[in-house]
């Protein structure tokens, strides 16, 4: 995220390093989910599963998304709107969390 933002603010398009992070953090991310899953249906707490499983699926989703839009914006804002989507993949994680918590 940071770098993204350095980016950013030199008025720069993000390059093939954020891109490398971005994917080596979405892998972390799938496999989050693939445990998550098998968590979720080896446990026997009081779990919401449709918002658990829907805060793993939308952290899956959020990073592809601000790349995509990264890539197709050619201006600073590009590199802001990827920011932004690194921000966002933290307060999931804290939110999915707490779904599991309590």
């Amino acid at each position: 995220m940071v770098y993204a933002v350095v980016l950013a603010a030199r008025n720069k398009r993000i390059d093939w390093t954020v891109l490398g992070a971005v994917g080596v953090i979405e892998v972390a991310l799938l496999a989050q989910l693939v445990v998550g899953i098998v968590q979720l249906a080896g446990t026997d707490r009081h779990v919401s599963g449709p918002f658990f499983v829907g805060y793993l699926i939308g952290s899956l989703l959020i990073l592809p998304i601000g790349a995509f839009w990264a890539l197709a914006e050619s201006s600073r804002w590009g590199a802001g709107a990827l920011a932004i989507a690194c921000v966002v993949i933290p307060i999931l994680e804290l939110r999915l969390h707490d779904v599991w918590t309590a």
